[in-house]
């Protein structure tokens, strides 16, 4: 479940940019096209000179286009177009957040610090108060008994 979890927290910027593309994709694809295929559909026949016709003029003039949409006769078709264009969309979600889930659960964790350790585990081991400074609150006591040795990895710098 953190896999699902993880995805979704990294994927929010995702969908408010398919929710963007899909108000735009509906006010400038599916409008136009709606009211061009209602247009050039005659006796129940599909005229595709007359659908091309119309087509760039809705597109020129879309404010026309979308008080068009109010009326019942285009609601069917735009309804139709919604489909389509959401159901692509969710496609895409679904891909992106199956491409943004983690490979393991340490994923995206910082490796060497005290996130390893919830609830104070660590403290069996180090000193939340004094010692050799390993991470914020955590001390590698110098009074213990056993390896107290400490690897630094890294720079030094003189100033």
């Amino acid at each position: 479940m953190y896999k699902i979890k993880h995805a979704l927290k990294k994927s929010k910027s995702v969908f408010i940019m398919i929710l963007i593309l899909w108000i735009v994709l509906s006010i400038a694809l599916i409008v136009p096209g709606t009211v061009s295929k209602v247009e050039a559909t005659v006796n129940g026949e599909f005229n595709l000179s007359a659908f091309l016709n119309t087509l760039s003029e809705n597109f020129a003039n879309m404010g026309q286009s979308i008080k068009k949409m109010f009326n019942i006769k285009y609601t069917g078709t735009f309804l139709k177009g919604e489909l389509y264009l959401v159901c692509i969309l969710f496609a895409l979600a679904v891909v992106g957040i199956v491409k943004s889930m983690p490979k393991n659960e340490y994923t995206d964790i910082e490796h060497g610090s005290s996130d390893w350790a919830t609830g104070g585990e660590q403290y069996k081991v180090l000193s939340p108060k004094k010692g050799i400074l390993l991470a914020e609150k955590n001390y590698l006591p110098v009074d213990k008994r056993g390896n107290v040795n400490v690897l630094v990895v890294g720079r030094f710098r003189f100033w």
